[in-house]
């Protein structure tokens, strides 16, 4: 099809606009040759277009579909109006500011601050191909950072567009960009630094001129570095071209550069510098314009110089800096006027005040001489061949130095402080690969265009070169990749101009030649252009004039004004005032600034050099353009010459990266927001080469489809029966042949189906006529349906009408008979109802008399007998009544005498087992023949085994005897039970019934005697009270007393040891005596070896240590006291001095093992007296427990108190043997033979205790039963049965007296309790102070013997009696040691006999006795008492108290095995938190033996191993899971302990029992909260990441609903594919925190965090790709959503209603979002939207509706008029602040809900936990 039969009625094109420059129109007939006739679609105007050329028709409308495209190149028309249309389209109507044009980025400069740029935006980009989402400098960005990544070759963005057009912005954006994603974690910093040098450089830099408030007047060029990771690490600058006579002289509406205006604003801060208003200074008051609306100078100057800060620019530098600035303001101000009248001076010269104000400031702020400045500034020194001439210049002369002065020194500053940014951002890291993001100044046109626009362009041209290139490499790659054949593409080639300005013969030539020439000026320049340039085309003359050229440029033809292109290209300075001025001595930073080495070395210094890995070398080396540098042979070199060197190197640098484009376009020039002018605009996208890129692409195949996409969009062009599903791109081949003739007009790719311009617009037309057929064929047929169901609904009226009428009549006879057979009907039945009512009422009157009469026989004979059998049931109670009675009488006094005659044989037994559990004798017998009884028991074991294995099928056999008898009995007993009960249970009911009554009686009459007995109670008790305090007074004088005689004892024992010491002494001198108490001592030594067989069987000290547990059962934890006064007692014994003088000469040393083993008896003994006294406060707190609760017995605590007194006196006595004892040797052995006395006497005390108290346990019960027993006889009989005819039984006053008997008997037990509690009180005290004695005196045994052994020996006899006192303190030692292993292995004996005898017994042995008849010796408390001390002996032999013990060394094993080395699903099979709960239980060991240094290092263990297990596996939601759980519970376990009352309301009283004691963890506690949170962030990040990637597959872009944007793909979706794959995860993720017990709170919150997550991601996506908004989108969303949604009631449910609500609003607005798709948008639902909307902002409601595309035709458009009401709405009803508060576009996906931990207690009792042998910590931690 030709391109001119697309011209027929009802076509729209485009027709030119002098303003406008395109409007639209619509063809009003066809095409005939040579007219065209259209009509404008704004006026209406009809116009008749005459076509001189069929090739040159009028532009073609692009259709409706494809209006408002992201890219341009998508377009079916590629041209002029197209691109201009779709831009203003995007930026006007809809507030895009971004488009694409193939590679390039068009940004169009809004005027206006949008939220688009914020973090969130960022990481919506980060990730995701150029193209996915809408256009946006952070597209382009992460394009350049992506392909870094993939292809690791360096990158670079070229930023380019007219003055006011936002390129400053577009780059400041793109390195913020990879500030943020390619952050490094160092210290340096970089990536805020590279940020930081914006606001320097736009400071300095930047100005404002007519068309842009902050442009740049300079290019620049930032390298961005980084390492072999891709982060940053470090950047560099170079600079182009700065603009320095912006400087000394500004248009009208321009200002000076930033840093003049702020340091004005600055000045009151600044007083030093003399600064005044702009307005005052000659340099910032030409413009007329000081003030930028929006900027604050002063705010900006502070951020400047925070700015430099962070650069690491000094103060004194900063300070320095801006001396310099001011000094160029003051220097603009020095006044040049003509010289006063003088005989020797020319009138015209050059003079200045020596008085001048600025001129004097500017000499003290820099420290130069006055004069020699002021001589300077207005005369010159010219050197000729043979003499030097000074001479006096003209004002206009000297005000040209002057300025030109101030040029070079801000140029040098300017210099200067780029190399400090550079030298700031320079870093040591290493610099793999750069991205360079290219800031450089647009095509640039004037009506006065000079030296500074020719540079401009020349530098554009180069650029437009390398993109034209570029862009038809791309191209042409395309083509290539996709396998399409194609011709070469004729693009526009600049290389002509190019060559006009760099040739041999070119402008920069002719311009340097003609600075040499000592009389060059710009006249001359310009006419040897016109000589020499006049053959290149593009060299063009002014028609008028010879003071300008013309350049045909790419853009546009240039005129330029030739003046001062001399100048400005020499850039000279006069070298005197540069003298005067590098004289300073105030300001050290004009040495910096004009350093002559930097000059003569090169450039390198003049900015950073590029980078070192540089793969293209320039031949010229690079700097900044501010200052010209010098040539090699020491001529200066030119502004020109460098700027084609720096530009050289540059177009090297581009050519070996990849490049990126962003051309910035500027839509008005009266800077309004939003405002299009097409004028303006079109002439910048002719400039920026966006029209060359447009037609390069439309001279190739501009259109390209993928297969799917154009058969879902073309499938109607197609018959059914032609469809392939199957086979896409043969049916794409069907539907291009039938409709596309000529094959040229299109080409099939390897994925894509490429068109040339225009075709796509032919097939949306054939598309929307087929469409328009098909609506016309299904309207006829509607309007057939609509008629015909019209036509048959008026037949069906009517024949309902005759219906009705024929069946009124039919109805209406009917009645009628109906009537008459009724009437008959009545009648009958109305005389047979007479007649039968008749009857009935004579047949009632007879039945009732008949009824009557039968009652009142039958109620007299009832009555006479029940009273016979009420006669009866009274005789049978009274004469049982009677017999109860006697038996009653009879049984209390058998009982009395048989508890009176128990009573004394229990005294009597008592009296005799006292007497022998005294004797030596009895104590041998008890231990007598162990060894020999255990291996006959062993040996009967045996037997007996042999037997049971014989009996045992007998055994069976006789169980199921046994069993078939037992049934029968119980059969039996069933039956007679049931008989007895059947008759028990109607005398039970009459019983009950006076019992009820007598019961209330006795009731009242027990509480008055109540609270009577607690009054009495009251005062006695007060009574006993007081006297409690007396005997304590007197208790404390006695103390006193016996301190007194403490402290006289020892005086005497001073005295007697001095008398030792002086007969020791005597004793030595005496050979003989020594010899022959030698031999003595050896006697007794061998009667000391012999004597340890009368040993043998003395109880061992773990054996009373066991007896002692059994005999007491506290409720309280005894394991803290225990543990506490070992380690307290330890310093007494180790303050032994052992080694005591030796120095002072030679005495034995004593054996190490037998002093370690001396140490560890007596630390034994101490730890069992501090038990023992720890029992004793126990009892003494539980005595006064029991003071104010009922009596108990105090026999036990009395018989304790007299064995004390009995030892007490013993020890005296012993005491007393010592003090009288003469020989020191006799002294010392004494010492040991009394210790081991003691030890038996002790072993046997306890012994007696044991007997004594399990007597006593059982006689207890026993007698409070008694009470009990008489008690329930009195209540029985004052609650008898017999109701109110009590009085036949209690005819003599029988219940009265025994009710009076009973009381009495009751007092009389009450004050013998109370007797005996005062007996009890009073000897508690006294035994209190007893041990307390024998505690002191037991030390004072351990003190004599120590220092005995310490002192030195006085004569050969006492040394050698030390040593055999060691030695026989080793033998002693070692016995005991070994008497200890044989009572721990009789122990084990005995445990092992009792549990045999349990398996006997199981067996079905019963008779046992046999076995154990001679097992009395060694078990005689158990076979004497089995009986009464049963429960004393069943206890468990060790009850433990919570606590895991373990070494510090053990501590990273620990460590190690419990968190590093735990696997999830060995977790899983273990009890939930079982590490926090081991980890607990350690810390309460540590607690309970105050070891905080141990707690300390075993928290930070922990915490460093939990955050190394999870930093290894961070990838592991299992791991994290599980410590998040174990983390929490040893949170909540430390809170549950910590003693609060607010954790302890549901503890148990074990539980608050075992709360910490010592330590105060409240801040671990928060160090532990805060390492749950970060465990929680942690899952939250792991979980989110998971989901991220399945987020758009699963919601966005699945589509399950088939027909709506088109039909399924032709591969099938997996099963799980789309939210199905993203349930799974879900699922996954919740299964994981069920399974290791994470909090169902803390659960609610993760999942709550995961789908606001998923709401922001989806939302933000939706936001930023325009295909997913349509309605067919949003329907196919709202669907996939719905899954979700399910899946939070079905699988969340457990948590309750109200968490599944919560959990699905953060849902709200992806679901509102989808909604405004569906929606209808007309004017009359504003309101309505508005309200569905109301979890959106105003922006993002627009937003949706500016992306909402229709997918065809037909579909309602979305008016401006609408959105604006909408916005207007929404706006009202966010208030009036709602403006004030920062708004941005995307939803905060990385906001995280604030998490709190409830307090969950455990019911788990801590001694019940057990080490599990999987974890291998056995031998590591010991249960206490």
């Amino acid at each position: 099809m030709t391109t001119k039969e697309l011209y027929t009625k009802g076509a729209r094109i485009w027709v030119e606009h002098p303003e406008k420059v395109w409007e639209s129109a619509t063809v009003t007939a066809d095409y005939r040759s040579g007219v065209l006739i259209a009509k404008l679609d704004q006026t209406g105007e009809i116009r008749q277009i005459k076509i001189k050329d069929e090739n040159q028709m009028p532009p073609l409308r692009n259709p409706s579909l494809l209006i408002g495209q992201n890219d341009l190149t998508s377009l079916s028309y590629l041209h002029e109006p197209a691109v201009l249309h779709n831009l203003r389209v995007r930026f006007c109507d809809r507030n895009a500011i971004y488009t694409y044009c193939g590679i390039v980025l068009v940004a169009i400069n809004p005027y206006n601050e949008l939220p688009i740029y914020g973090d969130e935006t960022i990481m919506a980009y980060r990730g995701q191909s150029m193209g996915d989402l809408d256009p946006h400098i952070f597209a382009v960005s992460e394009e350049a950072y992506t392909k870094l990544e993939r292809e690791r070759r360096d990158q670079s963005i070229i930023v380019s567009g007219e003055s006011g057009a936002g390129k400053t912005v577009s780059a400041k954006y793109a390195m913020r960009y990879f500030a943020a994603v390619g952050g490094n974690a160092s210290e340096t910093q970089v990536e805020r630094k590279v940020l930081a040098s914006s606001p320097i450089m736009e400071a300095i830099g930047n100005a404002k001129t007519t068309r842009n408030d902050n442009s740049s007047r300079f290019g620049k060029f930032i390298e961005i570095h980084f390492d072999e990771l891709y982060r940053i690490s470090g950047a560099s600058m170079r600079t182009y071209l700065l603009e320095k006579s912006r400087v000394v002289y500004q248009s009208a509406g321009e200002r000076n550069y930033h840093v003049f205006y702020q340091l004005c604003a600055a000045a009151r801060s600044m007083p030093e510098l003399q600064l005044d208003h702009q307005d005052s200074f000659h340099y910032l008051n030409q413009g007329g314009s000081p003030d930028i609306d929006g900027v604050d100078d002063l705010r900006a100057f502070n951020e400047t110089k925070n700015a430099l800060t962070t650069l690491g620019v000094s103060e004194t530098e900063q300070q320095n800096m801006f001396t310099v600035l001011a000094c160029i303001l003051h220097l603009g101000n020095i006044e040049l006027t003509c010289e006063p009248d003088s005989g020797d001076v020319e009138e015209d010269g050059a003079y200045i005040d020596p008085n001048d104000k600025h001129l004097q400031i500017v000499c003290s702020l820099l420290g130069v001489a006055k004069p020699e400045l002021s001589r300077w500034l207005t005369h010159r020194r010219i050197a000729s061949a043979h003499e030097v001439i000074v001479s006096r210049m003209d004002t206009h002369r000297a005000s040209f130095a002057r300025d030109a002065l101030a040029k070079r020194m801000y140029g040098e500053m300017f210099a200067w402080l780029v190399k400090c940014v550079n030298r700031a951002l320079e870093t040591e890291q290493n610099k793999s690969h750069f991205i360079g993001v290219l800031d450089i100044y647009g095509f640039e046109t004037f009506e006065i265009n000079s030296f500074e626009q020719f540079c401009i362009n020349y530098a554009n041209e180069k650029l437009q070169q390398q993109f034209n290139s570029h862009v038809f490499k791309l191209e042409q790659d395309e083509y290539i990749k996709e396998e399409i054949s194609w011709k070469m593409i004729d693009f526009y080639d600049n290389q002509p101009c190019i060559d006009l300005i760099e040739d041999r013969l070119g402008v920069l030539a002719l311009l340097d030649e003609q600075c040499r020439v000592p009389q060059g000026s710009d006249q001359g320049f310009v006419a040897k252009l016109h000589e020499s340039c006049h053959k290149y085309p593009h060299f063009m003359k002014p028609r008028f004039g010879n003071q300008a050229f013309i350049i045909k440029h790419f853009a546009d033809n240039v005129e330029y004004q030739c003046g001062g292109f001399l100048e400005k290209n020499r850039d000279t300075v006069s070298e005197e005032q540069l003298e005067c001025i590098k004289s300073a001595t105030s300001c050290r930073l004009i040495h910096a600034m004009f350093d002559s080495d930097r000059v003569s070395e090169g450039n390198a210094t003049a900015t950073l050099p590029p980078p070192s890995r540089r793969r293209t070398t320039p031949a010229v080396p690079l700097t900044s353009l501010t200052q010209p540098p010098r040539r090699a042979s020491g001529q200066k070199q030119t502004v020109g010459a460098q700027f084609r060197a720096s530009l050289s190197a540059l177009m090297a640098t581009l050519s070996a990266t990849t490049p990126h484009y962003v051309r910035c376009i500027k839509p008005n020039d009266t800077k309004q927001p939003f405002q299009f002018h097409p004028a303006r605009a079109v002439n910048q996208l002719r400039a920026c080469g966006v029209l060359e890129t447009i037609r390069i692409s439309a001279a190739g195949f501009p259109s390209r489809w993928l297969y799917q996409d154009f058969f879902n969009r073309y499938r109607l062009l197609c018959a059914h029966k032609e469809l392939d599903r199957g086979d896409i791109k043969g049916t794409c081949r069907r539907i291009l042949a039938t409709h596309l003739k000529d094959p040229d007009k299109y080409q099939f790719g390897a994925t894509k189906i490429f068109f040339r311009a225009g075709q796509v617009a032919y097939l949306e037309k054939i598309r929307a006529d087929i469409q328009r057929l098909y609506c016309v064929r299904v309207q006829s047929c509607v309007r057939r349906f609509v008629a015909r169901r019209k036509y048959l609904r008026r037949m069906r009226a009517l024949r309902g009408l005759q219906a009705h009428c024929r069946g009124f009549l039919a109805r209406r006879k009917a009645q009628e008979v109906r009537r008459t057979r009724a009437a008959i009907k009545i009648q009958r039945y109305l005389r047979g109802w007479a007649a039968r009512r008749q009857y009935q009422r004579l047949r009632r009157l007879a039945t009732g008399l008949q009824a009557h009469a039968r009652g009142y026989l039958a109620r007299r004979l009832y009555r006479d007998a029940r009273r016979v059998k009420a006669a009866l049931t009274i005789q049978r109670y009274a004469r049982g009544y009677l017999a109860r009675k006697r038996v009653k009488a009879m049984r209390r006094g058998i009982i009395i005498a048989q508890a009176s005659v128990r009573r004394f044989l229990a005294r009597r037994l008592y009296k005799r087992l006292r007497i022998e559990a005294r004797s030596l004798d009895h104590v041998k017998t008890l231990n007598k023949g162990l060894e020999n009884k255990i291996i006959s028991l062993q040996q009967k074991l045996g037997e007996a085994q042999q037997k049971t294995k014989a009996l045992e099928p007998l055994a069976a056999q006789l169980a199921e005897a046994k069993a078939k008898l037992e049934l029968l009995r119980l059969v039996e007993i069933e039956a007679k039970t049931l008989k007895v009960s059947i008759e028990d249970k109607d005398s039970v009911i009459a019983a009950l019934q006076a019992e009820l009554a007598s019961e209330r009686d006795s009731n009242k009459q027990l509480i008055e005697e109540k609270k009577e007995i607690e009054k009495t109670y009251k005062i006695e008790r007060e009574a006993w009270e007081g006297e409690s305090e007396k005997l304590a007074n007197e208790l404390k004088s006695s103390k006193e007393q016996f301190d007194l005689a403490i402290e006289e004892r020892d005086k005497q024992h001073e005295q007697e040891k001095k008398a030792l010491s002086a007969e020791l002494e005597a004793e030595r001198q005496s050979r003989q005596k020594l010899l022959s108490t030698q031999y003595e001592l050896q006697e007794r030594l061998d009667s000391l070896q012999r004597a340890p067989s009368t040993k043998e069987h003395r109880r061992s000290l773990s054996d009373a240590s066991n007896n002692s547990q059994q005999e007491t059962t506290v409720e309280d934890d005894f394991g803290y006291g225990s543990v506490r006064s070992v380690e307290n007692s330890r310093p007494a014994l180790e303050a032994v001095n052992w080694s005591a003088g030796a120095h002072n000469g030679p005495m034995p040393i004593a054996d190490a093992g037998l002093v370690l083993r001396m140490q560890n008896r007596i630390s034994a003994l101490q730890s069992e007296l501090s038990r023992t006294t720890k029992r004793a406060n126990d009892l003494e707190e539980r005595l006064m427990n029991r003071l104010s609760s009922p009596p108990t017995n105090p026999n036990l605590d009395r018989f304790k108190v007299e064995e004390l007194e009995i030892e007490n006196k013993k020890l005296r006595e012993h005491l007393e043997r010592l003090r009288s004892a003469g020989d020191t040797t006799l002294l010392t052995k004494e010492v040991i033979d009394q210790l081991g006395i003691m030890q038996k006497e002790l072993d046997r005390r306890r012994d007696e205790c044991i007997q004594l108290k399990s007597v006593l346990t059982n006689t207890k019960p026993q007698w409070f039963q008694t009470l009990k027993n008489v008690t329930v006889n009195l209540k029985s009989l004052t609650t008898s049965s017999y109701g109110s005819d009590v009085d036949i039984v209690n005819e003599d006053g029988e219940l009265a007296t025994a009710y009076e008997t009973q009381k009495g008997i009751n007092r009389q037990l009450q004050e013998e309790l109370m007797s005996e509690k005062k007996f009890y009180s009073d000897h508690i005290s006294k035994t209190k102070a007893e041990i307390d004695r024998l505690r002191e005196e037991n030390e004072k045994y351990q003190k004599l013997l120590s220092v005995e052994l310490s002192q030195e020996p006085k004569n050969k006899q006492q040394e050698f009696a030390q040593n055999e006192i060691i030695k026989l303190a080793a033998e002693s030692l070692a016995l005991q040691e070994r008497v200890d292993k044989l009572s721990e292995s009789c122990r084990r004996y005995k445990n092992q006999i009792r549990l045999l005898v349990n398996k006997l017994r199981e067996a079905g042995i019963e008779d046992v006795s046999d076995i154990l008849e001679s097992n009395d010796a060694v078990v005689p408390q158990n076979a004497s008492l089995a009986p009464e001390i049963a429960p004393v002996s069943r206890k468990k032999e060790r009850e433990y108290l919570g606590m895991f013990e373990y070494k510090i060394q053990d501590e990273p094993k620990i460590i190690k095995k419990l968190i590093t080395d735990l696997k999830p699903r060995t977790a899983v099979t273990l009890l939930p938190g079982l590490p926090a709960y081991i980890i607990f239980m350690m810390l309460r060991h540590m607690d309970h033996v105050d070891d905080e240094p141990k707690m300390h290092q075993l928290l930070k263990a922990v915490r460093i191993g939990v955050k190394k297990t999870l930093r290894k596996r961070v990838d592991s939601v299992e791991y994290s899971a599980l410590w998040l759980a174990n983390m929490l519970r040893l949170l909540n376990n430390l809170r549950q302990y910590s003693g609060d009352a607010v954790y302890q309301k549901e503890n148990t009283p074990r539980q608050n029992q075992q709360c910490l004691r010592i330590f105060d963890l409240s801040e671990y506690r928060q160090l532990l909260s805060d390492t749950a949170v970060q465990i929680y962030q942690g899952v939250i990040t792991l979980l989110e990441r998971q989901v991220e990637r399945l987020i758009v597959g699963a919601i966005l872009e699945y589509e399950e609903i088939s027909g709506l944007s088109g039909p399924a793909r032709a591969p099938p979706s997996p099963p799980g594919a789309g939210p199905a794959r993203l349930k799974q995860e879900l699922s996954a993720a919740h299964d994981h925190l069920h399974t290791y017990h994470v909090d169902a709170c803390l659960r609610v919150m993760i999942f709550k965090q995961l789908f606001y997550y998923i709401c922001a991601y989806s939302l933000n996506q939706l936001l930023l790709r325009k295909d997913l908004c349509c309605w067919a989108k949003g329907l196919q969303i709202r669907y996939n959503i719905s899954h979700l949604e399910n899946w939070i009631k079905e699988q969340l449910a457990e948590y309750g209603q109200k968490s599944v609500d919560e959990i699905l609003s953060v849902l709200k607005p992806i679901t509102q979002a989808v909604q405004l798709l569906q929606a209808r948008k007309s004017l009359a639902d504003v309101q309505s939207t508005v309200d569905m909307c109301s979890n959106l902002t105003a922006m993002q409601v627009c937003k949706i509706l500016n992306m909402y595309t229709p997918a065809e035709d037909y579909e309602v458009k979305v008016t401006r008029e609408f959105i604006h009401e909408i916005q207007k709405k929404m706006q009202e009803k966010a208030g009036p602040n709602a403006d004030k508060e920062p708004q941005n576009l995307l939803m905060d996906s990385k906001m995280i809900f604030s998490v709190q931990f409830p307090f969950n207690p455990s019911s788990i009792r801590l001694e019940d936990i057990e080490l599990p042998e999987v974890l291998g910590l056995e031998g590591l931690l010991t249960k206490i």
